[in-house]
């Protein structure tokens, strides 16, 4: 929740415009289906109104097409994705996939106008994938945004906005652990202070990795990464 908070800071403007967006595609749904009802029952022909006019309605409809498979694949695969999390193999592993690649490729010109609901559809599944330990959300989401040519600076936007509604269905699963046990003595002090170095920390990382990627300087956290899954990977033979 910390970091959902940052993304909403360094993005309120196209945040607050989504809302917006998607309230009036809401309306504009509920008007057709009053128009096809009452076209149905008076023989009437009354133009339906046109959902997607404008590019942040566009923008929602995109955004929850990636969130479609992200979901399914993060309740299905959930119980493997917690065994993965009990051993630095997997982890490491993950974290030795370089992401390089996405420096080799040249700066794409795709935005929102361009972008189709496949594509969407792909970064979703790609974020899905994220979904296990060591693989980094936006970096393997800003990957396949840069492999589909979306302009560097909107491949960052779109990783990161299409995370907000990832981030809360993540937390509305793990609510079914929660309980009273859970907030007892000092664990709610414990709770907030966590989110909010979150907060802060998420903060500084996506204005950085905005940098990081507009420079195309993506290699170097492609090579952090390989040493640190390497590492990792050593640790777990080592350690077994």
């Amino acid at each position: 929740l910390g970091t959902l908070v940052a993304v909403c800071i360094v993005y309120w403007k196209d945040v607050r415009n989504l809302i917006v967006a998607a309230f009036q595609l809401l309306f504009d749904i509920i008007a057709n289906f009053k128009t096809w009802i009452s076209n149905k029952k008076n023989g009437e022909h009354t133009a339906y109104r046109r959902l997607i006019n404008s590019a942040y309605k566009k923008f929602v409809v995109l955004i929850l097409i990636t969130t479609i498979p992200t979901g399914i694949m993060g309740v299905a695969f959930s119980s493997l994705i917690e065994r993965a999390s009990q051993t630095l193999l997997v982890p490491g592993i993950c974290l030795a996939i370089l992401l390089r690649i996405s420096d080799t490729r040249p700066s794409g010109h795709k935005k929102v106008k361009k972008t189709t609901y496949a594509n969407a559809a792909v970064i979703g599944v790609a974020q899905g994938f994220a979904t296990f330990p060591g693989l980094s959300r936006s970096g393997t989401t800003i990957t396949a945004c840069l492999m589909l040519g979306f302009d560097r600076a909107y491949a960052v936007k779109y990783s990161f906005l299409a995370s907000l509604p990832a981030i809360l269905g993540a937390n509305i699963l793990e609510l079914r652990h929660f309980d009273a046990a859970a907030v007892a003595g000092s664990s709610i002090a414990y709770y907030f202070i966590g989110m909010i170095v979150a907060g802060v920390v998420g903060y500084i990382c996506i204005k950085l990795m905005i940098y990081i990627v507009r420079s195309n300087k993506f290699q170097y956290f492609a090579y952090y990464c390989a040493v640190v899954g390497i590492i990792a990977i050593i640790a777990y033979f080592v350690k077994g």
